[in-house]
């Protein structure tokens, strides 16, 4: 298993080099110039741009911007923000730690809400619970997450004052809970209709006939046998749930004030903050990855199936 962990991480450079380079080369087709930001509302002189962008080395040709990046990020420096002049790595530094804290609490939240209700949908198919457990997921997927972030201010916040509005305070649970519990539903709408359609696809298998004609309880057989070889599906879901929410819980974080880093990267985005957006970008893509590695290192605890040996496989 250990090799196949390095074989994982070692595969990470290539796609950290790949989304740099990607980056790095699509931010130059975006009209505008970097520089401006510098500036705010002010337009400024021509000779004070010239300076900018001089010191910004904008001037440089791109290939000796690129590689000035390269070996600067291979030394774990990301430049400085060109809106701020902050160094990007303490800027990241953070935000990070919150995006990864809600994401992490929303995720618990998702596995809580999304296994029972498709276990249940899964046993009860084609019955009332199936049905009402479809509407449910519907209405979630097709809500807006501003939308949804509002009605619960509204409802737990300003009418019963069970938590905060927003903001993150001093990072306690009561700050965590509305703004989490909006992702998470959300990505438990999904969750629940994939575990659904995975427990079925066990339950009708062929070992799950034998273990009923043995008479083994339907409880034990639910849980022991059905849900542990079905949940490499959910959990390689839930793993990309995490990835996903750590940097685009935009929408989440603008409504509750969260000062997390996908909120950062959004503004750095529509102020092109070159710098803050790769440096972002590249972070959140390797949190990305760590964390699918994580959830396949499970799979293979819980799954024997999963137990694949070769090279590029995990041998546990």
């Amino acid at each position: 298993m250990l090799g196949y962990v390095w074989r994982r991480l070692l595969w990470t450079l290539p796609v950290l080099f790949g989304v740099t380079v990607l980056l790095f080369f699509l931010l130059q087709s975006i009209p505008g110039d970097p520089a401006l930001s510098k500036f705010g509302d002010r337009p400024p002189s021509e000779q004070s741009l010239r300076n900018v962008q001089t010191k910004l080395r904008l001037t440089e040709p791109l290939s000796r911007q690129f590689v000035t990046y390269m070996s600067g990020a291979a030394r774990g420096d990301f430049g400085e923000s060109y809106v701020t002049g902050e160094p990007v790595s303490e800027i990241i530094a953070r935000t990070l730690p919150p995006s990864l804290s809600l994401a992490f609490l929303a995720v618990l939240l998702e596995l809580a809400l999304a296994i029972p209700a498709g276990i249940l949908a899964a046993v009860y198919r084609d019955t009332w619970v199936d049905r009402l457990s479809f509407v449910i997921a519907t209405l979630l997927v097709a809500m807006p997450v501003f939308l949804l972030g509002l009605f619960f201010q509204l409802g737990f916040a300003i009418r019963l004052s069970w938590f905060p509005v927003g903001g993150y305070g001093d990072g306690g649970l009561a700050y965590h809970i509305m703004p989490a519990t909006v992702m998470a539903l959300i990505a438990a709408a999904y969750l629940s209709r994939v575990t659904r359609s995975s427990m079925l696809e066990v339950l009708d298998s062929d070992y799950v006939r034998a273990a009923r004609a043995d008479g083994l309880p339907a409880g034990r057989i639910v849980f022991a046998h059905a849900l542990r070889n079905a949940l490499p599906p959910i959990l390689a879901l839930a793993g990309l749930h995490f990835g996903l929410l750590s940097g685009s819980a935009v929408a989440t974080e603008y409504v509750f004030d969260w000062p997390g880093l996908g909120r950062r990267l959004y503004t750095a985005v529509a102020q092109r903050d070159r710098p803050l957006i790769i440096g972002a970008t590249l972070t959140l893509s390797f949190v990305f990855v760590l964390v699918n590695l994580g959830v396949d290192i499970v799979q293979g605890l819980i799954n024997p199936r999963a137990r694949l040996a070769g090279k590029g496989r995990l041998d546990v």
